[in-house]
Parts: structure tokens; C-alpha cells; sequence
């Protein structure tokens, strides 16, 4: 057994960043570290670099990005770095100075170039960077922890700092993706300032949060790997959620134990070489200062429940799957917060759709791709599975373009294109175009696309808008997939959403933001999954009949306020690992 997690200020660096794999409990237990620092009298801030971001829903207040403070805890202020609005900024500063200086179509297309997804990154990063980096910041604070986003792209926002300056080292046209050159030269000793307090071992603690199952161990070891790499070598492993002991005779108690003790004796050996500690699985739900405040004590406390018969008007993954068969083709896509269970239940509708005779195509968008994990490499003629792979759709993509170029393009042309295509916006451009031909798939079959967590899923469809631009400019033609691709998507008879939460405040809260953003771009989901709800099984033991009591508000609010459609998924006696096993889901 790990020893338990009490940070205080002696046993913790100033800045600590809490990553692992989405739904693992990063917030959580990085507002309790702020909310336990801030108790002993130190100043804290808390920041929040996930574009998805739900500090508010811990703290119980609205969290903006200037710095809030927190009611009920003295010293402790909050941040929610905004994507968007860095982004509009950062825009602005790079063309403002050239409005009355050059001419209106050239200020249009520098705005064309700053209008995709990686201006968005870029622009949070430089946020990120300068609360890092500036002393009139950080002076003010004991300690400043940052939430991030899901491991996928956390990576990709602390391997920013390298790739940019990289990029920007190698650079001589002087433009890319990201405007001119000269507007960011002074941006490089901003990332190298950065990159040295990331890899500072007195100044900085990466917290790899994990819960005791293998996917999530499995990830954390990826992130572990990979920001070794980078420089990031003062690691500490904390695993969250471990149930202490289980009931002798209630199936749901033994196998939920059983399962966590197995994942974590056959974790990956580089996670055992790790300094780790443990945090108990609670009966109550991690929002309010009483409840973060409770995390790292020895005592409990129970939340009021009334029961209530909260399965009463809702469906079951089988009725989900016989309204989708009864079309002949389409598209379907499961989104929602990392980790609430997208891979398992779009797995479940495609082998549902298969197992009525239908022909299916299955594959994901997620840069943290789990759809082997739950699947394997399982398909026949009518059932296929693929992962769309950034690396090699690059690849794929700045070969097309460079080939293509070269019948037009002088040398000195194609050395500009060349480099401009090794910006790293050029990943998201690639993904984009692939994500566009697979759903073009759709025409005779169905096509289930497991989504990446909320913030890259929005991205990816946004990109729609944006990115044929940058197609266009590239290649000099927008192909007919991607044309199609936002019409097909807001068409209810072609696309079928499902939004995939858990029976829990925060995950039904990240829900209801994403349809709130779907509607905008005119998509209306069909259906909502409330995916391992333990109100749904009859198990006896006292930390999980509490958990299930406290779900029952959530899974009404989906229910009746939320939702056209509802289903809810118990949780499982087994992983849901294998066709057959998921097979088994659907039934």
C-alpha cells in the first residue's frame, strides 16, 4: 500500500502540475493540494491551461481569466486561462501594427494565417509561459499549480516550448503559420526561461495523477516517458480512487477491489521506480470546499441524499443501438470529457450495429488513442477498426504537398513551403483532412468515430471553418470531403451524436458546455449515455451505495433537463476488453 497524499508547503516545490488521463481526478485533487497549501497560511494560485477547463464547478464559483479569489479560503486565488480570447489577443497584437501600414488584402491574409487551431495553442502557451516565467508573478505566490488538460494535450503544451523555439531557430523567410517571424522573435527567450523552470527540480513537481486501472496506469507511463524526454524528470505518482477493502459476498464491492489490486501489481516497471502515494475512493463527490478540504483527512463525511427512482425514464445501450439500426448508413460519434467511457461505448455501438448485420467502420480521432486497448485489432470484412495516426498522416500530407508543389515551384519556393510545413500546425491540418475522408466512408456504411476529450473534439470540428483556408493555400484545391464535411455533420439524418458522461457533477457539467458549443455549430446530439453508474447495480458496500445515492440528482438532471434521450450503463463486473466482452455490453 502507497502512503497517503498530504501535501504541505515543506514536502512540495513551488510549482506542481497535475496530469494524467482525462477523468482520473486532475481538478480534484489539484483544487485540493491548492485548498490544503492555502490552509496553512501559504499563497497559492491555481491555474487551469485545459481548454475544457471545470475549476468552476470545484470551487463553486465562476472563475475567469484575471485571477478570482476564493471565497472560504484565505490566500487562495484561481485563474482560467481562456484559449479563445488569448488567441483573439494574440492575433491582434501580431497584425494591429500593420493596419495602416500595409496593404488590406496583405493585413487579410495574415489574419488568414492566424485563424487555425494553433494560433489557439500558441497564444495559451504564451499565458502559460508568462505566469511561469515572470518574477513580478510568481513573486507574489508560495506556490502556483496548474491543472492541465488531458495527457495528449498536456504533452503537446509542454513540448510547445521546444518546437516553437526550434522552429522559430531554424526559420529564415520570416512567415508561417503563425504571421510573421519578427513578431515573435521576442518570444524566444520567454520559452527558454520556460523550459528551464520546467526542468528545475528545486522549482518544479510533475504529479502523475492515475487511477488503479490498467488504461490509466498505462497512460501515465506514456506521460512519464515522454516528459523525461523533455526535460521534466522530477516525477511523483499519485494514485486516486483506491478502494481500501471490499464487502465478502457483494460481486460489485469484490470486483471493483480485485480489479484495482491486479492493475496496480502489474503496472508498467518504469511507474514502480516512481515515488507514489494513494488517495482512498470516497463516498462523496469532489465539489465544495468542505469536500476538497475533507480529501486528505483521515475522516469522511457522507453527503445528504434522498432516494429517488432515477432509472425510471431512462433506456439502456441496447435501445440506443436498435434506433441507429434502423437507418443503413451513417455517422456517429461519441464525445464528452476524457475519460467518462467514449472508446467503450463507441466500441459497444459499433459492435452492436455490426451484430445486426450491418457493415462498420470504427476508428478514433484521439491523439491518446485507447481503442486498441478496448478492441485489439479485431475486424472481418463487414466490421473494420483503424486509428487515424497523426505522425503518419503528416507525413502522408507534407509529401502530397511537396510533390505536388514541385511542378510549379521554383527552389526557393519549395524550400518556403518546406518550411513552412514543418510548423506544428501542420499536425492539426493533416488529422483534419483524414478525420474528413473517413467520414466520407459514410456513404454505404456506418462509420462510429471515437471523439478526443471535449476541447480537442471542439477543435477538430471548428476546424472546418478554418482550415480549408490553410488546404486551399497549401495544396491549391479544397477537396470534396472536406467541403461536405460540416453540411454532413449538422444533417441529423447522416450524423448521430452521443455525449458520454459519467453520473457525477463534473463530467455532467463538462456535458452540458459541450452540447451548449454544439448547438452553436447547428448539431444536436441523439442521445446521452450515463456510462459506470453504480445506481444501476444493487451492491451493498457502504462507500459504493453512497457513491450510487449521490448520482441519482445527476443522472435526473441529464434525464430531464439535458437530454431527448437517455441511457444509462451500469457499471461492469469485468473490463470491457474484447469483442466479445463488449458484445456482452450491448446486451
Amino acid at each position: 500500500m502507497n502512503r497517503r497524499f498530504l501535501p504541505t508547503s515543506n514536502n512540495v516545490t513551488p510549482y506542481l502540475f497535475f496530469t494524467g488521463k482525462g477523468g482520473v481526478g486532475k481538478t480534484s485533487t489539484a483544487c485540493a493540494t491548492a485548498v490544503a497549501l492555502a490552509d496553512e497560511g501559504k499563497q497559492v494560485l491555481i491555474v487551469s491551461t485545459d481548454p475544457a477547463s471545470n475549476l468552476q464547478d470545484l470551487f463553486e464559483e465562476e472563475i475567469g481569466y484575471e485571477k478570482t479569489t476564493i471565497p472560504h479560503v484565505s490566500n487562495l486565488q484561481a485563474i482560467n486561462l481562456d484559449p479563445e480570447a488569448a488567441a483573439a489577443a494574440y492575433r491582434e497584437k501580431v497584425v494591429g501594427p500593420y493596419r495602416d501600414k500595409l496593404p488590406g488584402p496583405v493585413v487579410a491574409q495574415m489574419e488568414e494565417q492566424l485563424s487555425g487551431a494553433c494560433t489557439v495553442e500558441i497564444a495559451a502557451f504564451d499565458e502559460f509561459a508568462s505566469i511561469l516565467t515572470n518574477p513580478e508573478r510568481t513573486s507574489e505566490f508560495d506556490h502556483i499549480i496548474f491543472d492541465t488538460a488531458p495527457t495528449g494535450h498536456t504533452l503537446r503544451l509542454l513540448q510547445l516550448p521546444t518546437a516553437w523555439s526550434s522552429f522559430l531557430e531554424d526559420s529564415t523567410h520570416g512567415a508561417s503559420c503563425l504571421g510573421p517571424l519578427s513578431g515573435l522573435g521576442e518570444k524566444k527567450q520567454l520559452y527558454a526561461e520556460a523550459v528551464r523552470a520546467l526542468s528545475n527540480q528545486e522549482l518544479t513537481t510533475l504529479v502523475l495523477v492515475s487511477r488503479p486501472d490498467e488504461s490509466a496506469l498505462n497512460e501515465a507511463n506514456r506521460a512519464a516517458t515522454e516528459l523525461k524526454e523533455i526535460g521534466l524528470t522530477n516525477q511523483l505518482l499519485l494514485i486516486n480512487g483506491k478502494l481500501q477493502e471490499y464487502v465478502e459476498g457483494d460481486a460489485v464491492s469484490t470486483s471493483f477491489y480485485e480489479r484495482q489490486e491486479q492493475a496496480l501489481a502489474h503496472m508498467p516497471d518504469q511507474l514502480k521506480t516512481i515515488e507514489s502515494f494513494e488517495l482512498p475512493y470516497v463516498p462523496y463527490q469532489l465539489t465544495g470546499i468542505k469536500a476538497l478540504r475533507t480529501l486528505f483527512r483521515e475522516q469522511t463525511f457522507i453527503e445528504e441524499t434522498v432516494e429517488t427512482n432515477s432509472l425510471a425514464d431512462v433506456s439502456s445501450l441496447r435501445n440506443i443501438i436498435q434506433q441507429l439500426g434502423q437507418k443503413n448508413h451513417g455517422v456517429i460519434m461519441t464525445m464528452g470529457k476524457g475519460g467518462v467511457g467514449k472508446t467503450t461505448v463507441a466500441s459497444a455501438i459499433a459492435v452492436g450495429l455490426n451484430e445486426l448485420g450491418h457493415s462498420v467502420h470504427l476508428t478514433t480521432t484521439d491523439p491518446a488513442e485507447h481503442l486498441t486497448y478496448v478492441l485489439g485489432s479485431q475486424s472481418n470484412h463487414d466490421f473494420t477498426v483503424s486509428r487515424i495516426d497523426p505522425k503518419a498522416e503528416v507525413e502522408a500530407y507534407k509529401k502530397e504537398v511537396l510533390t505536388k508543389a514541385k511542378e510549379t515551384v521554383d527552389e526557393d519556393g519549395l524550400a518556403y513551403l518546406e518550411e513552412d510545413l514543418n510548423s506544428p500546425c501542420t499536425e492539426e491540418i493533416a488529422v483534419f483532412r483524414a478525420f474528413a475522408n473517413v467520414v466520407e466512408k459514410a456513404k454505404d456504411s456506418f462509420v462510429v468515430i471515437d471523439t478526443a476529450p471535449t476541447g480537442h473534439t471542439l477543435l477538430l470540428l471548428d476546424a472546418a471553418q478554418s482550415y480549408h483556408k490553410e488546404l486551399e493555400r497549401s495544396t491549391g484545391e479544397i477537396p470534396e470531403a472536406v467541403s461536405k464535411l460540416l453540411p454532413r455533420l449538422k444533417n441529423a439524418h447522416e450524423t448521430d451524436v452521443v455525449i458520454v458522461t459519467l453520473p457525477e457533477a463534473t463530467p455532467v457539467h463538462e456535458a452540458t458546455r459541450l452540447q451548449d458549443d454544439l448547438a452553436r455549430a447547428g448539431i444536436t446530439p441523439s442521445w446521452w449515455v450515463v456510462n459506470q453508474s453504480f445506481t444501476a447495480t444493487n451492491t451493498s458496500d457502504p462507500i459504493l451505495k453512497a457513491r450510487s445515492q449521490s448520482e441519482t440528482k445527476w443522472i435526473e438532471l441529464v434525464s430531464k433537463d439535458h437530454s431527448r434521450q437517455t441511457a444509462v450503463i451500469p457499471w461492469q463486473l469485468e473490463a470491457t476488453v474484447g469483442y466479445d466482452q463488449v458484445k456482452q455490453l450491448t446486451k
